[in-house]
């Protein structure tokens, strides 16, 4: 017996030698598998954000994707599963801001290029910290093709893509609403805004002959426009075009009547003001009519001089001064309190998004999000947990235009040339257009970046080498993109039209959603809580394979996880138990003959049946994505089936001697060798580990067959 199985089973002394031994087999690299494999297997790994160290979240796609990957590379397939980093835009921009604040600076002001090389440098060391991390997590991905999203070949096709969509008539510039940050400065796209309610005053405001009702009176000093249904009849009188005039906010104004179907009959008084500049609905209703739109909001937050004296100020300052006012006048008619709704913020800060016109490029996405929908219903791609289906169709059915363009350093540069006299955009790949090509005047480079959602959206075809990569030709479309469930409608609808537009084939066949790890009540994670569980200093603590299989089981698709240290010490008493159980049955079996079958009696016979229902089962729930199944049912038949049932009675039969003796001895020998192949898709390294002294010598369990 190895002196290593007298002592009990440290994860401290296993891990690292382990993890370097597979690299060192080269196994990772689909091409250096044993065998003839024909059938490819390919996962594209979400690249993790290269700006911090590995959250739970993390650890929990890691060690999904490594099951799927070891599961199918012990079935004979060429399993390739690329790594990469996100150089994260706007996420990792916030994060190096916060950095800079620390040292008493601030981006703006700072040289473009300059900030650029300080968060390069930044990211790169992240990146290298990401990536012991995931092979700390046991990680079988080809290191060999790992790919970063601001790679050169990356940055190039990314920029074609664009091209080729504005060629094809899916790319625009335009003058549009956009989702503004006062804070960061940058406009932001639908999917990177939240909701948040809360409850402000309702004022209702005499507006000439009516009544409008608003939460937002700092907005208010251009209406010049006054909106309602068409049907209505308490408004029948006035007509469409019809001049008022009105004592305003500033004095006298002249107002326009404007009917519209947009206005909601039922809410306030019917009738409203529009303020096309900084309300998505007033613009729509703006642009069909043909109205002025005029800024009454900066960009930093503050009024315009439109706003009189309160010019400067910002909106929460100004906000009851321009109440006072309005008193003032004899046209504040009531005030409701505590009127509950729904305020767009940025989902990084909190600050509360300022709608606001500029212009940008844009996506349209009815063409694309057809192409999506067709495909998802024709059955080409499907998704774990079904349900998830119904979200992606609502979503790719309800679709916006989709602003692609970004105010800041961070990011892929979108290779475009604008014309400030005449607002003219057009791409420009080689930086070859020097004139405006529609009035001749001088063309200046887009200082902005791509939305990091473009080059990402792109990542399944662009990590392959697409267009002429072998790579491409043999392992796209991939198999499985593993994800969590909140990015159903930000990245997986992106990789799904991006990856049709630019190939004609699906992405991926199957999309698998994880749920969030939270903490042991529930809640989100979040260092202003204290509540986060560092994922890597539980591996410390318990070893990796602990916290592996503790992050599976019992773990349903699409649900969030209540993730607590008692989880995870309880399955390093479940490696504690594999380690002792096999030292049982290598020692009582080192001196047996087991180069062939013996006679069975029939209770081994029995046994082994069991096993091979077992075998079938935990495959079946593995080939149906149902791993957290097939790791309760692997650790209950380990655990008190094989340890507390069968090695027991094994005891008594191998002190019996004779027939009975190597029967008990095969049995129990056979157990534990498929046993160590059912558990090393989530349980790698002590499987390895033990596998040497089950196995001929050089024999590496992780292209092992898997049991029939």
């Amino acid at each position: 017996m190895d002196v290593k199985f007298e002592k009990p089973y440290d994860p401290k002394e296993v891990e690292e030698k382990i993890y370097r031994k597979w690299e060192e087999s080269g196994f990772f690299n689909p091409e250096k598998l044993p065998g003839k494999r024909e059938k490819p297997f390919t996962i594209i790994m979400p690249p993790p954000n290269a700006n911090g160290h590995l959250h739970a979240g993390h650890a929990l796609f890691i060690t999904l994707e490594d099951i799927m990957t070891r599961f199918e590379r012990m079935r004979g397939k060429k399993a390739l599963w690329v790594p990469g980093a996100d150089h994260a835009g706007f996420e990792t921009q916030i994060v190096y801001e916060r950095e800079l604040e620390k040292q008493g600076r601030s981006r703006f002001g700072m040289d473009p290029k300059q900030l650029y090389d300080e968060i390069l440098a930044f990211t790169l060391e992240n990146k290298k910290n990401m990536e012991t991390e995931v092979r700390a997590m046991g990680a079988s991905c080809d290191w060999s093709r790992e790919k970063f999203t601001l790679d050169q070949d990356v940055i190039s096709e990314t920029q074609r893509t664009f091209k080729q969509m504005y060629d094809d008539g899916l790319v625009y510039r335009g003058s549009r609403i956009i989702n503004w940050c006062p804070k960061h400065q940058t406009s932001l796209s639908d999917v990177e805004t939240e909701f948040k309610e809360q409850a402000d005053p309702f004022y209702y405001i005499k507006y000439g002959p009516f009544t409008i009702a608003t939460a937002r009176p700092e907005t208010k000093f251009g209406d010049k426009y006054v909106v309602m249904h068409p049907d209505d009849e308490r408004y029948k009188e006035y007509k469409e075009g019809q001049k008022l005039e009105v004592d305003w906010m500033n004095g006298k104004i002249t107002a326009t009547v404007i009917k519209d179907e947009a206005i909601d009959m039922a809410f306030g008084t019917g009738v409203m003001t529009i303020t096309p500049w900084h309300d998505q609905t007033d613009f729509d209703i703006a642009e069909r009519h043909n109205l002025d739109k005029e800024q009454i909001i900066d960009w930093r937050g503050k009024l315009l001089p439109i706003a009189g004296e309160f010019a400067g100020m910002k909106i929460n300052e100004a906000r009851p001064k321009i109440i006072e006012k309005l008193k003032e006048k004899g046209l504040l008619i009531k005030v409701e309190e505590n009127y509950k709704h729904n305020v767009k913020v940025c989902y990084k800060c909190g600050t509360a998004i300022e709608p606001q016109i500029k212009d940008q490029w844009f996506v349209k996405m009815k063409p694309l999000a057809k192409m999506a929908i067709d495909a998802v219903e024709a059955g080409k791609i499907k998704f774990t947990p079904e349900n998830y289906k119904k979200i992606f169709l609502y979503w790719m059915e309800n679709t916006l235009d989709w602003n692609i363009s970004r105010q800041i350093v961070w990011g892929i540069p979108i290779p475009a040339k604008l014309c400030p006299k005449c607002k003219t955009g057009v791409p420009d790949l080689d930086d070859s257009i020097k004139t405006c090509p529609a009035c001749g005047g001088a063309a200046e480079k887009d200082p902005d970046t791509f939305d990091t959602w473009f080059s990402s959206g792109q990542w399944p075809y662009l990590v392959l080498g697409y267009p002429e990569s072998p790579d491409f030709k043999n392992f796209y479309p991939t198999d499985v993109m593993e994800t969590g469930h909140d990015l159903i409608f930000r990245w997986v609808p992106r990789m799904v039209i991006f990856g049709l537009y630019r190939t004609g084939k699906v992405p991926f066949h199957t999309v698998y959603l994880h749920g969030l790890v939270n903490d042991v009540k529930g809640k989100k994670m979040s260092k202003s809580k204290g509540n986060v569980i560092n994922p890597l200093e539980l591996s410390k603590k318990y070893g990796t394979d602990a916290l592996r299989i503790g992050l599976v089981v019992g773990n349903t698709p699409g649900t969030d996880l209540a993730l607590s240290e008692d989880r995870i010490r309880g399955y390093k008493n479940f490696a504690n138990k594999i380690w002792n159980v096999s030292r049982f049955v290598l020692t009582n079996t080192e001196e047996a003959d087991l180069s062939s079958k013996p006679e069975l009696t029939e209770e081994d016979k029995k046994i082994l049946d069991e096993l091979k229902t077992t075998v079938t089962d935990v495959t079946q729930d593995m080939e149906n994505f149902r791993y957290y199944i097939a790791a309760e049912k692997i650790y209950h038949y380990f655990w008190h089936t094989f340890a507390d049932k069968i090695i027991e009675e094994a005891k008594n039969k191998i002190k019996a001697g004779g027939a009975e003796k190597l029967s008990a001895q095969w049995a129990i020998f056979e157990i534990l060798t498929t046993a160590l192949k059912l558990l090393h898709p989530f349980m790698p390294f002590i499987t390895e580990e033990i596998w040497p002294h089950v196995s001929k010598p050089g024999n590496m369990l992780i292209v092992e067959k898997y049991p029939d």
